[in-house]
């Protein structure tokens, strides 16, 4: 037994040799402190290296930069669609209002596949079983969230379906859409595209009015203040410049000259319906924050997801169940049905695919002015800048506003992080 080296055990009692080597994966547990479990302690120490102050103004500007993006999109597919609008029903005499509601928002129920095509390609080398079961857990913890409002699911919540909620929501926000959008449809062929467009970006302030009451948001001055400068720039643009009636007349003679009899009486009929229509897409607006909107808290790459699956799932009912009026509006005739030919199909497939807010009042009277020869007025220069300086002014109050109650919550609930974002 002489060749048996001796036993050197250590005072402590440990061996100092670990069973399972480092390169295996497994870290040693011998430190130098003698301490058996360090990693998680460690791990702790640094999980809120970062204030609550850094944390909520790190959230609220990736939060303004998906919001910037999709503003700046919007922008230029609502001038597209405006005008397009405006050509089809007035030069083209295609005034089928409900037929080109009906293909434009039927257009939306392919914003999930795009949606799922550009993740898929961000993802290509991940195995499409794993992709897919992550897409699918994420739309529906997603919709989960939705309907119990809060970002951190019970049992209960889990393991209930989120559909029933999900489509009879879909349904009562796809009806007021309609209804409100409807109205845009019905008032082009009646009225200028600077009222139109200016009378129904007004949505801004009926929103934030019905915000008050239904999703129990705060009165603030500067709130109210930019809004009701945004509501005068509106007026500006659309009425400042009275001698001459912009583009819009059913004639075609308001064109850079005075209306007559029945264009006024027709520009008038058509504010008053846009008009009305403003109020019911603040309305609108409202109720999706409320109804479809997930809870604060929820990572912006989780909510803009959603966002798109559920604007799919309003386009899926406009095709399969908003048909219904067709018919019915054919057979009265209300409005006979007729596809668009040539230079029409064109125009509306344009004005679809365009189909995506106040500073396009502005930008509608520029692309008129470009296109068509119809030089700016200062009404509409003035007019435009109120809108602008109120849009930053109002961007600025939410922006102040959204960065402290992130910070707030931060305080109370420090684990937030975005690894649930596709």
């Amino acid at each position: 037994m002489e060749g048996r080296p001796g036993l050197h055990r250590p005072t402590d009692g440990r061996s100092q040799t670990p069973l399972l080597k480092d390169e295996r994966g497994r870290p040693s547990y011998d430190m130098p402190n003698g301490s058996a479990r360090p990693a998680f302690a460690a791990r702790r120490s640094t999980f809120r290296s970062r204030s609550p102050d850094m944390e909520g103004a790190s959230a609220v500007r990736k939060k303004y930069t998906y919001a910037g993006f999709f503003l700046l999109l919007s922008l230029v597919s609502f001038v597209i669609q405006t005008e397009t609008a405006v050509y089809i029903q007035h030069e083209l005499h295609w005034d089928k209002a409900y037929a080109m509601l009906y293909f434009t928002h039927g257009s939306w129920s392919l914003l999930w596949p795009a949606q799922l095509l550009i993740l898929r390609l961000s993802r290509w080398r991940t195995p499409w079983k794993i992709f897919w079961r992550r897409h699918v857990y994420l739309v529906r913890s997603t919709a989960q969230m939705v309907e119990s409002q809060d970002v951190h699911l019970t049992g209960r919540d889990v393991h209930k379906s989120p559909a029933p909620y999900i489509l009879k929501k879909t349904a009562f926000v796809t009806t007021a859409l309609t209804i409100a959008g409807g109205s845009w449809y019905v008032a082009v062929n009646l009225t200028s595209a600077s009222d139109l467009t200016a009378i129904y970006n007004c949505s801004a302030f009926f929103a934030y009015a019905f915000s008050i009451p239904l999703l129990g948001d705060k009165l603030r001055f500067d709130k109210v203040f930019a809004v009701a400068v945004a509501i005068a720039g509106v007026l500006t643009v659309a009425y400042g410049d009275s001698g001459t009636a912009k583009h819009g007349g059913k004639s075609g003679g308001s064109v850079g000259g005075g209306e007559n009899a029945e264009d006024a009486k027709n520009r008038t009929l058509g504010n008053v319906i846009i008009g009305v229509g403003s109020v019911l897409y603040g309305l609108y607006e409202v109720l999706y924050k409320k109804l479809a909107c997930p809870p604060e808290g929820t990572s912006p790459g989780r909510g803009m997801i959603f966002a798109n699956t559920f604007g799919s799932l309003i386009g899926c009912f406009t095709l399969f169940v908003l048909w219904i009026p067709l018919p019915i509006l054919h057979f009265t005739g209300l409005e006979k049905f007729e596809l668009p030919q040539g230079e029409a199909a064109w125009m509306l497939l344009i004005s679809v695919l365009a189909n995506a807010s106040n500073l396009t009042i502005f930008l509608v009277a520029i692309v008129d002015w470009l296109i068509k020869g119809e030089k700016l007025a200062p009404a509409a220069i003035g007019g435009g800048l109120l809108i602008i300086g109120a849009f930053l002014l109002l961007s600025w109050s939410t922006y102040r506003e959204m960065k402290e109650e992130r910070r707030k919550k931060l305080e109370q609930d420090p684990i937030d992080t975005d690894d649930d974002e596709e």
